[in-house]
């Protein structure tokens, strides 16, 4: 094993969070930055850019392709854009790393374009199933191999003619929308994604801000090929999925006072803040405004005693990043709290329901994973070693929990949570979590 994917993360009990912090810039919102910039006319400024390997991933196959993008210098990025006729072959297979959002946005993107291409990525993104793309995509004309499993690298050909289309999604997802909304860009007539529940909403308010025309009608969202963006400047606000991380801590951490700041608060992602207020969570959100059409806060979190609960089957499509998190809220909690309506969770960086189950086991919970969900009483947390199977956002929750266990958490296989946060390690310890890395 390379010493990359042996970063181990040593917590100590006894921690508290204390002060403010600005996590990193949004990661779903840093992607889009890139792709729809490249595509533009003139010239577009991005400040607040997720500087983790996913996005970067994704800047640097825009490179590849043709694009001219200056930094990231602290966030910021300057992109020079081709217009929507002006990428270029790249001269070798684009790879993601871990990046499933780049993945199967740029596969919308791809399909539509003159030239073949080769998507590429790490052995976890290999294993993700890229069909539920592919194969809508096929009915509007495009043709993207995968391999023999559905799973990446996949193969799109070039020069074919695209036509829109109205697909009804058979599961509620961001990523599969967002597909389908950007190779709509490039068809003929209208392309219209019909969402079983909400999901997030960035593509089409960043359209919207590079002046292309969405139209949004409840659960329906259309757009028509043959129009143009135009340059315009980004500020991304600090990502509610690594927020997500300090309110589950904070809440659970009896004297905890914690204020994070620059918090994207879209109403397709707030699901994480909804369900820990339900669970009895003391949750402020102060200095509301709006920076570049999405909506932001500063969130201050206080310790509170959380309860069991039964988490709305409609708060699951807004918060389904942050349930590894929320599962140790739940473990913290008093009573039992179930989930349902998850699956989605099986098929993320990891299958998040059995490898949260497992370690939540080895730490003492009773924690029941069920097909589409789980189960879990609240209890004492203990203390043990634990695998995060290269899942950043596992990483960082158990990470978490150590605020309530009753010794160390030892927790391997970490160094993937640089692909959406940069320096956790630095800014969670500046708050007051004891945790060190070492890498073996």
């Amino acid at each position: 094993m390379s010493a990359k994917h042996n970063v181990i993360f040593t917590i100590a009990p006894g921690g508290n969070l204390q002060g403010s912090l600005r996590v990193p810039g949004d990661k779903s919102i840093s992607h889009r930055s890139i792709m729809l910039g490249a595509l533009a006319e003139g010239v577009t400024e991005v400040s607040g850019f997720l500087q983790g390997e996913d996005n970067l991933a994704t800047l640097n196959a825009f490179r590849a392709l043709g694009v001219k993008i200056e930094g990231p210098d602290k966030g910021k990025v300057t992109i020079h854009g081709v217009g929507m006729d002006g990428l270029k072959a790249p001269t070798a297979p684009l790879d993601l790393g871990n990046s499933g959002t780049a993945m199967r946005l740029l596969c919308g993107l791809l399909a539509a374009q003159a030239f073949d291409c080769v998507l590429t990525g790490d052995a976890s993104l290999s294993t993700r199933p890229m069909r539920r793309v592919t194969e809508p995509l096929a009915r509007m004309g495009a043709k993207v191999e995968t391999s023999a499993t559905g799973t990446p690298p996949l193969t799109c050909h070039g020069g074919r003619a695209l036509k829109g289309f109205e697909y009804e999604m058979p599961v509620a997802s961001a990523q599969v929308k967002s597909c389908l909304l950007l190779a709509g860009l490039f068809a003929m007539g209208e392309t219209c994604v019909i969402e079983p529940a909400p999901t997030r909403d960035h593509t089409e308010r960043m359209l919207m801000g590079f002046g292309y025309p969405v139209d949004v009608d409840g659960k329906r969202i259309c757009v028509a090929g043959g129009g143009k963006l135009t340059a315009t400047s980004i500020d991304v606000p600090a990502d509610i999925s690594s927020a997500a991380f300090f309110l589950v801590g904070a809440s659970i951490c009896p004297g905890a006072d914690l204020l994070l700041e620059h918090v994207g608060i879209n109403p397709t992602r707030d699901g994480v803040i909804n369900i820990l207020r339900l669970m009895g969570a003391d949750i402020e959100l102060l200095n509301r405004r709006e920076m570049g059409g999405e909506p932001v806060a500063d969130i201050r979190v206080r310790y509170s005693p959380l309860k069991g609960i039964t988490i709305p089957e409609a708060q699951v499509p807004l918060a389904i990043d942050e349930f590894p998190v929320l599962f140790v809220a739940a473990a913290c909690a008093e009573g039992e709290t179930v989930l349902t309506g998850a699956r989605e969770l099986r098929v993320k960086e990891s299958d998040r329901i059995q490898v949260m189950a497992d370690g939540l086991r080895i730490l003492g919970v009773d924690a029941t994973p069920t097909e589409d969900g789980m189960v879990i009483q609240g209890g004492k947390i203990g203390s043990g070693r634990l695998q995060s199977h290269g899942d950043h956002r596992i990483a960082m929750a158990f990470a978490m929990a150590s605020l309530r266990a009753s010794g160390p958490i030892e927790i391997e296989d970490c160094a993937n949570v640089n692909t959406s946060f940069p320096d956790f390690v630095g800014l969670a310890t500046g708050v007051g979590l004891k945790v060190t890395q070492v890498s073996a």
